[in-house]
């Protein structure tokens, strides 16, 4: 049998970044060499799988308790963040950890320092999985992949494990905001399911941001720079203006529990004409609604200083709290906590600061709360995930499919 280590280490290895400029579903055809690698996977482990044409694997373990269980799920996406690179991943692995800084690149001179991360000292005597200083690890989503794969692995050599009907999917494009936009739930099957995309162990949300992308474009007028006194209207200085009209405490690096914010992730232009690139977020759908507002609110300001057409807005939607589409099932909740409890593992319930899949799904009849995956500082050099966190998640998950069959014997 193979390792969760083995596993992990073979899935990150497959770049699999998602690309938002792509109208394709999926996005990048390179995410589908890891879930047909999946899709095959599960079929050699003798579970019934399939890949569709927008990159859906959906896997099927039957019953063998009866039929009162309720078909649960487990999901998780196999694409990796376009903020760092995700190709030649080259994982370094610490064993033992001792508590202090760990050198990633000595090029660089790149670490990750307690000093910054003083969660790091928890993971002391344990295995860590680093970054080698050049790209993003993978372990959003890999970890949540091949921890649902262990546990299938489990499943399938032990049958004398009990468990209802069990769903497994897998799914591009999450880190993009589309990763659910075709999934076909009834297809699915489940009943109930659960993504695996969590940070730290413990971490057990039902609360996500409502989400939207904004794109502001502003039209500058370029003059030769020796005669543009009063003609220029240079685009990037214009931009930056309207930027500044935004509340500075409502930056990402300024905010944490239910504060929501406004996040530049991009930016290019010239004088003539340029672009800036946001995500708005916010639990709370009013201030949701009131940030959208305010952004429009300063593209408006600045066409009323430079002139109409200077600035436009395009907000995209991309996902909504899905609490009120939980809640009525807490139950999920529930058992969710009562698998972590077994494996000694304190549940730490809180809103996710960003989405996942089971946000859209839960809107889509599929409740999808989201449990840990394990892993720290995703979409950067900075990732890590420890050995052990990913070894509790498989058994939590091999735990939650033993309640629901338990209560339904």
């Amino acid at each position: 049998m193979e390792t969760i280590l083995d596993r992990f280490l073979r899935y990150v290895a497959v770049d699999t970044q998602s690309d938002p400029e792509s109208e394709s579903q999926p996005s990048s055809e390179r995410q589908l060499d890891l879930l047909r690698m999946l899709r095959d996977e599960l079929l050699a482990m003798g579970v019934e799988a399939t890949l569709d044409e927008y990159g859906y694997v959906m896997g099927t373990i039957p019953s063998n308790c009866g039929d009162k269980a309720p078909a649960v799920g487990f999901i998780a996406h196999v694409d990796t963040s376009p903020d760092a690179s995700g190709a030649d991943i080259k994982p370094q692995i610490i064993r033992n950890y001792d508590g202090g800084d760990i050198l990633l690149n000595k090029e660089t001179g790149l670490a990750l320092k307690t000093e910054d991360f003083p969660e790091m000292k928890d993971y002391t005597g344990q295995t860590l999985i680093t970054t080698d200083g050049t790209t993003l690890l993978g372990a959003d989503d890999k970890a949540g992949v091949a921890e649902i794969m262990d546990a299938v692995q489990y499943i399938m050599a032990h049958p004398e494990f009990r468990h209802g009907p069990i769903k497994i999917g897998f799914t591009p494009d999450e880190e993009i905001g589309r990763g659910v936009a075709k999934f076909d739930v009834a297809k699915f099957g489940a009943k109930y399911a659960y993504t695996m995309d969590g940070g730290a162990v413990g971490e057990l949300e039902y609360e996500n941001f409502n989400a939207a992308s904004a794109t502001v474009r502003i039209q500058g007028r370029n003059i030769h720079p020796g005669y543009a006194k009063g003609k220029m209207l240079n685009a990037i200085l214009i931009g930056m203006e309207l930027n500044g009209l935004l509340p500075v405490e409502q930056r990402p690096e300024f905010t944490d529990g239910y504060d929501g914010f406004f996040h530049i992730v991009g930016f290019s232009g010239t004088v003539e004409e340029a672009s800036f690139s946001y995500i708005i977020r916010d639990h709370d759908m009013k201030l949701f609604g009131d940030k959208k507002a305010m952004l429009q609110k300063c593209a408006d300001f600045i066409n009323l200083k430079y002139g109409q057409g200077t600035a436009s807005v395009e907000i995209k939607h991309q996902y909504y709290n899905m609490k009120k589409e939980v809640e009525p099932h807490y139950h999920i909740i529930e058992k969710a906590v009562k698998a972590m409890e077994t494996e000694g593992i304190k549940p730490h319930i809180q809103p996710i600061r960003g989405g996942t899949d089971g946000a859209n799904l839960s809107f889509m009849g599929l409740p999808c709360p989201n449990i840990f995956a394990g892993g720290h500082n995703f979409h950067g050099k900075l990732e890590y995930v420890p050995l052990e966190s990913m070894e509790k998640a498989s058994k939590v998950i091999l735990n939650i499919i033993g309640l629901f069959a338990e209560e339904n014997l």
